[in-house]
């Protein structure tokens, strides 16, 4: 199928391109200093997106898209109906796995034993691209079985899934950018796209604001379960990002990401 075999090399082209796009945005365009070096925290950050990368492939052997395809003539799918338009297909997929990687985001601070993986992404003593490859393997494959078990549910066209794939792929950096946009263009896209300053307010080491602004894609989750906050207490050049106790270089290394989760207390 034509989807199926795009969606490798679109996925890898739009991961560097990406990732290095909002590098040298951040290079240009700082919004705070980083406490240790890009190159090694994006060598650490590889590491575990690796593991992680590999570890989930091994475990479900089919990517979002395959799983789309399989799925695609199901009679329980919710939004293959002949009767709904090919472009109404395609908006609510967008919007419904958006939904659903918002509803794990949310279960994975609310859930104690979810909240121990979580805790190795908001770790991170800085914020930048590099941020948003790192997640614990574990966190990984409960996102990922979610987000397949949601794809077998509604049955969504395998276009609209590749689209949302990659999606999620240019967001995963751009909205952990350690930059920020011009204050009328960060205005205006808030309404409709998650920007690295609204996200930056999650990624904050207080508890209030670390249970806020969860949205991947739209912040449009966020306003309408009121977990929306626009701006942290302390502003955005006052703001310290990671955990209360594990803001120091040993938080990059990778054996202290994997085994965070499964730690008492921080070091």
């Amino acid at each position: 199928m034509p989807w199926i075999q795009w969606e490798g090399r679109a996925y890898w082209l739009v991961f560097v391109g990406a990732f290095m796009a909002v590098a040298v945005w951040e290079s240009y365009r700082p919004a705070l200093a980083l406490s240790v070096r890009e190159e090694r925290r994006w060598s650490r950050h590889a590491v575990i997106a690796a593991v992680g990368f590999v570890m989930s492939a091994g475990l479900y052997r089919v990517t979002p898209v395959f799983a789309a395809a399989a799925v695609a003539g199901s009679k329980f799918g919710l939004l293959n109906k002949a009767w709904l338009p090919v472009a109404a297909r395609w908006i609510l997929a967008v919007a419904a796995l958006d939904l659903v990687r918002y509803g794990v985001h949310v279960a994975h601070h609310a859930v104690p034993l979810l909240w121990r993986v979580h805790q190795v992404h908001h770790s991170d003593p800085d914020l930048d691209a590099s941020t948003g490859a790192r997640f614990h393997p574990i966190e990984l494959i409960v996102t990922q079985g979610a987000y397949l078990a949601a794809i077998a549910a509604c049955a969504p066209p395998v276009g609209a899934v590749l689209l949302t794939e990659l999606l999620f792929c240019f967001q995963s950096f751009f909205s952990h950018a350690n930059s920020t946009l011009p204050a009328r263009v960060e205005k205006a896209l808030r309404l409709l796209w998650v920007t690295p300053d609204m996200h930056r307010i999650h990624h904050s080491d207080q508890r209030r604001e670390q249970r806020s602004n969860f949205g991947d894609l739209f912040p449009l989750w966020d306003r309408i379960f009121r977990t929306y906050v626009a701006a942290p207490i302390a502003g955005i050049e006052g703001m310290r990002p990671g955990l209360e106790g594990f803001q120091n270089d040993r938080s990059l290394d990778v054996s202290f990401m994997l085994r965070l989760p499964f730690r008492r207390a921080p070091e």
